[in-house]
């Protein structure tokens, strides 16, 4: 199963992301709820954080009997927008470690506060499955 990529023209050329992936007709979806790094790496920092919840969100796909290339959309949530851009190379150098060159249509939204506690990140995903 292979997702079509999908980036218009019109909307410039996503670097680390992609504007749309189209999955082929027969796949199974699944929803990932958000996730944040297990409770021993909510002490670290944002780079620590995220790789911990990427990781969570692929254990799920994992365990439904799919990979990260099933992956198509990522929803991103930052307490802190600021150490999300000043930690770009890293955060690719950890997607790079996880995803491989698989780049899921993805949002990044800054909020106040997640649910647990010292959370800095939380990511939610949407699979499509053979």
């Amino acid at each position: 199963m292979t997702f079509r990529i999908v980036n218009p023209d019109a909307l410039g050329r996503p670097s680390g992301w992609n504007h749309g992936m189209l999955a082929p007709a027969g796949g199974r979806v699944l929803f990932v709820a958000g996730q944040t790094a297990p409770a021993p790496q909510r002490g670290g920092g944002l780079v620590e954080q995220w790789a911990g919840a990427l990781e969570c969100v692929l254990e799920v796909v994992r365990a439904a009997g799919g990979g990260a290339e099933h992956i198509g959309r990522l929803t991103v949530y930052v307490v802190d927008r600021e150490a999300y851009l000043a930690n770009l190379k890293p955060l690719g150098e950890v997607h790079r470690r996880l995803m491989g060159r698989h780049y899921p249509a993805m949002s990044l939204v800054e909020v106040r506060a997640l649910v647990e506690a010292n959370a800095a990140v939380e990511i939610e995903a949407t699979a499509v499955l053979p």
